[in-house]
């Protein structure tokens, strides 16, 4: 077992104090005081449950796997109801729903009554309300494959028959020609759908009344713009993906009634010039799913295909967020790395490659959710 030593004698005062500090916690009888003496009693109980929660994370996922397949929380959305009633509706015996209901109430996902009846929980409220965070649920199933051993997936990188690697085809494939059309409509409903989850936060923390046009990178099947179609109907909306991605737009946009308004273009911006027109482009979790050099060539487009008034606005989850950082630095760091490239990065670093690629002025907009999302904002010139 591993032993904290004290910090070398050239370290600073706040290493010397940091490293006391953590051989203080290390210690099984430091431990057992903290956990006994009244005033230091609910931090230890914090720090156990936390330390508890790293251990057993798998396993409460796994629980609300388990609920997402069943339908179990939309079924609690209706109304409450009984164990019984339950097990027969989503086909279970009954103690084996017995044993989910009570791991769900556990997690919040669902609450006990007094009478004993099942309702929806308050952590099991906005899932169940939200078909995309369900379909985000199911799809980390493909995910946690790959997590299977982490330390051969840091050291030998992604394999390229790895789940994620093949749900996500463009990340050998680049220039979207030959996909299968089942593998393309996979992975924009996916992205479709959880957009949602961070279109009104973007929206939000940046209004677009200011601009005449908007060309969206990388977006899918339009569900981003068709948030923007919604709240600014003097736009102009201009969509650029891979061409089997943007002909899906077309459909969603006409079936929207937007086909008037909007303009699904096919291309990669690794290959082609993007649109020219627009005076803001958005790159919607595009920036994290590349790699440095690819991300300097799509900025250094974005900069010839704007105007000297442009903007370009980048909404992702960035790492070194406060109170975010599980999010940025954790899940994405291992999500990107099993999808076989990418990596998050600060908003530090993405103001550094912004100028680098001709910008001026990159600024991080708060946003109302930094745990969905980030915002920043730059300018063709001052």
């Amino acid at each position: 077992m591993a032993t904290l030593g004290a910090a070398p004698p050239e370290a600073s005062w706040l290493d010397r104090f940091d490293a006391a500090c953590n051989a203080a916690i290390a210690s099984p009888a430091f431990r057992r005081f903290a956990a006994n003496f009244p005033l230091t009693r609910p931090i230890a109980r914090r720090r156990a449950r936390a330390v508890f929660d790293l251990v057993s994370g798998f396993v409460y996922s796994q629980v609300l796997l388990a609920c997402v397949r069943l339908r179990l929380l939309e079924m609690l959305a209706e109304g409450p109801a009984t164990v019984d009633q339950l097990a027969a509706r989503c086909g279970l015996p009954i103690d084996g729903l017995q044993r989910l209901v009570d791991a769900a109430v556990a997690l919040k996902l669902a609450a006990r009554n007094r009478d004993g009846r099942i309702r929806l929980g308050s952590l099991g409220a906005p899932i169940a309300g939200d078909a995309g965070i369900s379909a985000l649920v199911e799809h980390h199933s493909l995910f946690y494959a790959d997590l299977g051993d982490p330390v051969a997936l840091l050291r030998d990188g992604a394999r390229e028959d790895g789940e994620l690697a093949r749900y996500w085809p463009y990340c050998a494939n680049r220039s979207g020609e030959g996909f299968a059309p089942e593998r393309v409509a996979a992975y924009s409903r996916l992205m479709s759908a959880s957009q949602t989850l961070i279109a009104d936060v973007v929206l939000q923390a940046y209004p677009m009344h200011r601009h005449r046009r908007v060309l969206d990178v990388g977006g899918g099947e339009g569900k981003f713009l068709s948030a923007v179609a919604a709240r600014w109907p003097q736009l102009g909306l201009f969509l650029f993906d891979l061409p089997p991605v943007a002909e899906r737009a077309r459909a969603s946009f006409a079936a929207q009634g937007l086909a008037t308004r909007t303009q699904a273009i096919g291309g990669s911006f690794l290959s082609d010039p993007l649109p020219l027109g627009a005076d803001l482009l958005t790159l919607v979790r595009v920036l994290h799913d590349h790699d440095d050099a690819s991300v300097m060539q799509l900025l250094r487009a974005a900069h010839a295909a704007l105007p000297s008034d442009g903007r370009v606005l980048i909404a992702e989850p960035m790492s070194d967020t406060p109170s975010a950082e599980t999010v940025g630095d954790a899940y994405f760091g291992f999500y990107l790395l099993a999808m076989g490239r990418g990596r998050p990065r600060s908003p530090a670093r993405i103001g550094e490659m912004l100028i680098d690629a001709g910008f001026v002025k990159p600024r991080l907009i708060p946003t109302s959710m930094p745990l969905q999302t980030s915002v920043m904002v730059a300018q063709v010139s001052g």
